[in-house]
C-alpha cells in the first residue's frame, strides 16, 4: 500500500505500484546537471572522431578505423545510455517489462563491444611492433572492418543469451510496477566481459613491451656505420611504438573504470542492473566514454587539427578531405 501524500507510478494499482521517486534535493541536483554535461560532453567528443576518422582520407587507416568503432560505441553510451540511466534512477519506467528487457540488450551489446574492441586494438599493436614486415598485407582495410564487424555481431548475440531469462520472463526482478530491473549471470559476464577480454590485452601488451624496450635499445645504441635501409626501419618502428604506448593508455583508462563492476561479481553475486547500488560503477563504465576522446586529443596531433578544420566549418570546403593532418 502507499504512504499517504505519496504518488504512485500507476494509481491504478494500489496494491502494486511503485512510489514515483521524490523531487531531488538541491544538491543531488548539482550532480545531475554535472552529469548531463558529462554525456553532452562524452556524444560531442565523439562526435567529433566519428567525423574526423570518416571525412578524411588520410586518417582511413586500420587501426583508426578500430578506433572509429570504440568511438561509434562511446557516442551511444553518451547520447542514450547516460541520459537513460538518469532517468531510470528518478522516474518511472512506463514502457512495460518487454521494453525494459529489451532496452537492457543496448548497454550490454555496447559494453562488450567496447571490450571486443580494445582486444582488436591491441591485437593491431601487437602485430604492428611484433610483426612489422607482415603487418601491412595481415592488417589491411577489409581485415579491420570485418574485425569489427563480427565484434559487433558477437556483442548483440551475447546479450541476448545473457539477457535470455529475462526476456523470456520480463518483469521477473522488479519488486513492482514501474521499476525496470534485469538481471545477469555474474559469473558469466565476468569470465566472457571482463576476464577472457584483460587475459589476451594483458599478454599482447606485454609481448609489446617487451618488444619496445628492445627496439629503444637498439635505436639508442645504433652505430652510424649501419645501413640507412636499416636506419629507416628503426624509425618506422619507433613511430609504431609511440602509437602502442598511446593506445596502451586507452587500454589503462579501460581497466581502471571497467574493473570496479566486474569485481562485483568476483563475490559470486549475479549482478543486478537498474539498482541504486550498481549506480556509481555503471557511471564509471560509462564515464570511460568520455575519457577516451580525451586521450586522443593529448596524444594525437592529426586529433587536434581534424577538430580545429571541424568546428570552423573548413570540411566544408571542396576538397577538405583531402587535408593533410600527419
Amino acid at each position: 500500500m502507499a504512504q499517504e501524500g505519496v504518488e504512485l507510478c500507476f494509481p491504478q494499482l494500489l496494491n502494486s505500484s511503485c512510489w514515483k521517486p521524490e523531487p531531488p534535493p538541491s544538491h543531488t541536483v548539482l550532480i545531475y546537471i554535472l552529469l548531463s554535461s558529462i554525456f553532452v560532453l562524452t556524444a560531442a567528443l565523439n562526435l567529433l572522431v566519428i567525423i574526423s576518422i570518416s571525412h578524411f582520407r588520410q586518417l582511413h587507416t586500420p587501426t583508426n578505423f578500430l578506433l572509429l568503432s570504440l568511438a561509434v560505441s562511446d557516442f551511444l553510451v553518451g547520447f542514450v545510455l547516460m541520459p537513460v540511466e538518469i532517468l531510470l534512477t528518478e522516474t518511472c519506467w512506463i514502457l512495460g517489462d518487454l521494453m525494459c528487457a529489451l532496452y537492457y540488450l543496448l548497454p550490454v551489446t555496447i559494453i562488450i563491444a567496447s571490450a571486443g574492441n580494445m582486444v582488436l586494438i591491441s591485437i593491431d599493436r601487437y602485430m604492428a611492433i611484433c610483426d612489422p614486415l607482415h603487418y601491412p598485407i595481415k592488417v589491411t582495410h577489409k581485415t579491420a572492418s570485418v574485425c569489427v564487424f563480427l565484434c559487433w555481431i558477437f556483442s548483440a548475440f551475447y546479450s541476448i543469451i545473457l539477457l535470455h531469462d529475462n526476456l523470456k520472463q520480463p518483469g521477473r526482478y522488479n519488486s513492482c510496477k514501474g521499476q525496470c530491473m534485469v538481471s545477469i549471470a555474474g559469473a558469466v559476464d565476468l569470465v566472457v566481459g571482463f576476464i577472457i577480454p584483460i587475459t589476451i590485452i594483458i599478454i599482447l601488451y606485454m609481448r609489446v613491451f617487451v618488444v619496445a624496450v628492445s627496439q629503444a635499445r637498439a635505436i639508442k645504441s645504433h652505430i652510424t656505420s649501419d645501413s640507412l635501409k636499416r636506419l629507416t626501419t628503426m624509425k618506422v618502428k619507433k613511430s609504431e611504438i609511440k602509437a602502442a604506448r598511446t593506445l596502451g593508455i586507452l587500454v589503462l583508462v579501460f581497466l581502471m573504470c571497467y574493473s570496479p563492476y566486474y569485481c562485483v561479481s568476483l563475490t559470486g553475486h549475479d549482478i543486478l542492473i537498474g539498482s541504486s547500488t550498481e549506480a556509481f560503477m555503471i557511471f564509471l563504465m560509462y564515464f570511460n566514454s568520455c575519457l577516451n576522446p580525451v586521450i586522443y586529443a593529448l596524444f594525437y596531433p592529426w586529433f587536434k587539427k581534424a577538430i580545429r578544420l571541424i568546428v570552423t566549418f573548413q570540411i566544408l570546403l571542396p576538397d577538405s578531405h583531402k587535408a593533410n593532418l600527419l
